[in-house]
């Protein structure tokens, strides 16, 4: 039974660690609260029973290979209802630990279209057998979260719209800080990471004003670079323009019949709208510049020493996302943008960063390093995977679990019984292979 700001909880006894599903960090975002800021959850009478995990939010459901072999194989079993009414998280909390517990927030991939907080590769049982609490958080996704439009813009008070995701994850961040005290954990310590999308919103938070006093560190898995990427810089003239062409396929001719669309009807649009608007994979419902949780460029902020300073752990895998056989290593964006990334910091005086890259062939076909597939190592949860894993996949989970959350509860992922690993310099992103 934990005490939290907003009421009791209880949630489930797993023998080493206590498992927390669906608490509310926010009021559900529905009727007059769509496409506006999170506002604070209400307090709540009696216990909250936080033993099921709620709602993922409104999404398509795309299978594509190899991700429908291992994170999506049966969509009857795996995914949960989807609801407007999205807004939770999760928390994985040792009962054992000497003083405050590092905290790590996940932040889940998708393309910012979708994912969820519960995949079958996440979990929190191999982070708290290491000491750390893990947190997972759900967010708005595609046009819930993202979606810009001139409306929107007017009747707010200061003339912004779009970003509601990434508000959302300041609003579960700023939860922990206030609350995650009561389980034991140290609000002064706590870790952002993610990958994928998960990754690009972690550099979002770090170059966001609003977010200044609350990461002690990041995490950032095939999504965070300097120079080249994944990242589209946007501004919020732009994703209004792209609003409009999603209003425009909708059918609505103002805000009212806007906010009237059943949640249906909105998420079907997202499609003809990514086929109509997405050039050269630039993704347009994405986290934007809007002069508030983003004040410039994201290389630019970088530049102006804008990114928080604090130590940075990030890498991409062999065979990742814009990669092709002929650009593997140098030359593909993710692997240069990484280098750029530790490099241009060192450059800086800030903050150390350790760079990877993970080129591990799975076992069991050919797709070789996949963009997310080194999620069941940093994760722990190998054994929920059809692969034929070898003793070196378990070795090698051994080490990125032992450097993940060493850096979680220092900021230096390096600690006994792992192979030394170097910071980044102005000369040399010193790139530690994970194989």
């Amino acid at each position: 039974m934990i005490e939290t700001k907003y009421g009791k909880i209880e949630g489930l006894d797993r023998g080493s660690y206590v498992e927390y599903r669906g608490i509310p960090y926010a009021l559900p975002p529905v009727g007059a609260l769509r496409w506006r800021p999170p506002q604070e959850t209400e307090p709540w009478e009696g216990v909250y029973q936080a033993t099921d995990f709620r709602n993922m939010c409104m999404q398509g459901f795309h299978l594509s290979p190899p991700f429908d072999r291992d994170f999506y194989c049966d969509p009857a079993a795996d995914t949960r209802p989807m609801s407007e009414d999205c807004l939770y998280l999760h928390l994985w909390v040792p009962k054992a630990g000497e003083g405050p517990l590092p905290v790590a927030m996940w932040i889940h991939g998708g393309a910012f279209l979708g994912g969820w907080s519960s995949e079958r590769e996440f979990d929190g049982a191999g982070y708290c057998a290491r000491g750390v609490i893990l947190c997972s958080v759900e967010y708005r996704c595609n046009a819930f979260g993202f979606l810009a439009h001139p409306w929107l813009s007017a009747e707010d008070p200061d003339g912004r719209s779009g970003n509601y995701g990434i508000l959302d994850q300041i609003a579960a961040l700023r939860w922990l800080r206030e609350n995650i005290a009561a389980f034991g954990g140290d609000p002064e310590n706590i870790t952002v990471f993610g990958q994928s999308a998960g990754a690009m919103s972690t550099q979002t938070l770090v170059s966001s004003p609003l977010t200044e006093g609350m990461i002690a560190h990041a995490i950032l898995q095939s999504g965070g670079s300097y120079g080249t990427g994944l990242h589209t810089d946007m501004t919020l003239r732009e994703a209004e323009e792209y609003g409009k062409i999603y209003t425009d396929i909708l059918g609505v001719k103002s805000l009212e019949e806007l906010r009237a669309c059943p949640a249906e009807k909105l998420l079907a649009a997202v499609e003809p709208f990514n086929m109509k608007t997405i050039v050269n994979g630039k993704l347009r419902l994405i986290p934007i510049n809007d002069g508030h949780v983003l004040t410039d460029g994201y290389f630019a902020l970088m530049d102006q020493g804008k990114l928080r300073n604090v130590p940075y752990l990030l890498g991409s895998t062999r065979d990742d996302i814009l990669t092709t056989p002929e650009n593997r290593g140098p030359g593909s964006p993710l692997y240069d943008g990484v280098i750029a990334f530790g490099k241009k910091q060192a450059e800086l005086g800030r903050a150390p960063c350790w760079l990877y890259y993970f080129t591990r062939d799975l076992p069991g076909d050919s797709y070789g390093a996949w963009h997310s597939c080194e999620l069941w190592y940093s994760f722990d949860t190998l054994e929920r995977c059809w692969r034929p894993w070898e003793e070196r996949d378990f070795a090698l989970r051994d080490r990125i679990m032992g450097y993940w959350t060493n850096f979680m509860k220092t900021g230096d992922p390096n600690g006994p019984g792992l192979p030394a690993w170097s910071a980044a310099t102005a000369q040399d992103g010193n790139l530690l292979e994970l194989c």
